[in-house]
């Protein structure tokens, strides 16, 4: 009896021995973000990839999905959540943190971007080049924007610049706020999950945002008018992140690093570019069916626009200088990669 119960110990030993490590390498990794699951960004970028990475893992990485703040706190939080493990992954823009990631507001400047699929290319080849170290605390899988924005107001709306006078706008970062005040507008700085309550209380009489987020907020049925813009260049746009905890990413074995790298950098962010791209479709068509106005400037007006914007330009650049930033070629590669990517070049 001595016997077998020494070899019965020995061979749960052994077992451990060699279940423990197994077990070591299988991995959850909990991904925070503030939008609701169903808009576009969460639905068809963050889901599927987490879907891509756990089937390329054959099952080893596995994703809890939370989003609209379910583990806690205001989307300013998210950076500093994954960087203290709170979240192993977030989606967020840095420029919830006003100042904190200057580089990223090239991209935010007046009339930069293109499309979402060219300028979130654009952006991850700017981030490569320049942002590296701004982020240096994080492990970044993509970084992206969203297509052209444009005005949404309540009433009559904007049709000249000079209606921008008076209107409580709602400005996602700290670049565009100074960009609806230069236009005549009194901006409040807010996160978009914010922006239903706000229209509804009339705390904003309007908001500006990509059409893509209208749908799952409801906008287009707090709002009368759409404004865009003519040419090929939005009103403004918004840099986003998709990141990782370091030292999760760090304490993964080399194959599943290899299998988040696989799912990481320009192609990851051309990917997400394009579902901004794609959700602006039934973005529009919702304000279309509920008869709204939907108002295109012309070229004469939007160059009038163009021109009152370019003080928000030569200031940014001066305050980067004074960082110690090259304000002007930061300003001059970000256009001018918008510009190759938009060009299919």
């Amino acid at each position: 009896m001595r016997r077998t119960a020494l070899a019965l110990t020995a061979a749960i030993a052994l077992l451990g021995s060699t279940a423990i490590p197994a077990l070591a390498q299988d991995v959850v990794l909990k991904i925070h973000q503030f939008l609701p699951a169903q808009a576009p960004i969460p639905a068809n970028f963050i889901k599927p990839w987490a879907e891509k990475v756990e089937a390329e893992s054959n099952g080893r990485i596995k994703f809890e999905l939370y989003p609209a703040m379910q583990l806690g706190g205001a989307p300013p939080a998210l950076y500093d959540q994954v960087r203290d493990g709170v979240a192993d992954i977030v989606w967020t823009l840095p420029g919830y943190t006003p100042g904190r990631f200057p580089g990223t507001e090239a991209f935010e400047l007046p009339f930069m971007p293109a499309s979402g699929e060219a300028t979130s290319q654009a952006a991850w080849e700017f981030y490569d080049k320049h942002l590296r170290d701004e982020f240096a605390d994080v492990h970044i899988i993509a970084v992206h924007t969203h297509g052209p924005g444009l005005l949404h107001v309540k009433g009559d709306g904007v049709r000249k610049l000079e209606d921008m006078q008076g209107l409580k706008l709602r400005g996602p970062t700290r670049v565009i706020t100074k960009l609806l005040e230069q236009l005549g507008a009194t901006p409040v700085g807010m996160p978009v999950p914010a922006v239903p309550e706000a229209l509804s209380k009339g705390v904003i009489d309007g908001t500006v945002i990509p059409w893509e987020v209208t749908r799952p907020l409801k906008v287009a049925e707090l709002v009368d008018t759409h404004t865009g813009f003519s040419g090929d260049r939005g009103l403004y746009t918004s840099f986003f992140i998709f990141a990782m905890n370091k030292d999760k990413y760090e304490s993964l074995p080399d194959d599943l690093k290899k299998v988040i790298d696989d799912n990481s950098g320009l192609e990851t962010a051309r990917w997400a570019g394009r579902v901004m791209d794609e959700g602006d479709i039934p973005g529009k068509a919702a304000a279309e069916a509920r008869g709204n106005t939907i108002i295109i400037l012309d070229e004469a007006e939007t160059q009038r626009w163009k021109e009152a914007s370019q003080p928000v330009i030569v200031a940014w650049i001066a305050e980067m200088n004074d960082k110690g930033l090259d304000g002007q070629a930061l300003y001059e590669d970000a256009k001018a990669l918008i510009a190759k990517y938009a060009s299919g070049s």
